[in-house]
């Protein structure tokens, strides 16, 4: 898998939200200073929660921007067989007849990512599994803990 193209492809989707995001911001903002919006009496609450929501998703749009800014400056180191796991990391894990594929990036955990014929979830150092896999080689085994049982994945591959 081109680490590259990940890359351009998770950009492209924190984009894709940035707008989305950054436009319902402005929304909520015109409709909190909007003439409609101008309480009729004291209990009318209208306008101050529109602000509170505009101010909500401005923050949001600007984490977003600070996302983008991470990948775009993100080194993506090429790793050998048996190197440990670090930010910037592509590995595949073996788990109960399954083999998933994730990318240890800096933020944006969660994102799920299609490219050469398969699906990649973007995992954070923050997540309960980023944090397990991080340091660890090929052939090593994680416990994580699940709703009914304790899953173990088994990391199969690093790149």
């Amino acid at each position: 898998m081109n680490k590259s193209v990940l890359r351009e492809q998770i950009i492209a989707r924190l984009q894709s939200e940035l707008a989305t995001q950054t436009a319902a911001a402005h929304l909520a903002r015109d409709e909190a200073i909007s003439e409609e919006s101008k309480p009729e009496n004291k209990y009318d609450t209208h306008s101050i929660e529109a602000s509170y929501l505009a101010e909500g998703q401005a923050r949001l749009a600007a984490e977003i921007q600070d996302n983008i800014a991470f990948y775009q400056s993100l080194p993506l180191p090429e790793f050998q067989p048996d190197d440990t796991i670090a930010i910037g990391a592509i590995v595949e894990t073996e788990s109960n007849g399954r083999t998933a594929s994730y990318f240890l990036g800096p933020r944006a955990g969660g994102l799920e990512i299609s490219s050469d014929h398969r699906t990649v979830l973007v995992l954070t150092p923050q997540s309960p599994l980023g944090r397990l896999l991080l340091g660890r080689r090929a052939g090593d085994v994680v416990s994580l803990p699940g709703r009914s049982a304790t899953v173990r994945h088994r990391v199969a591959r690093v790149q």
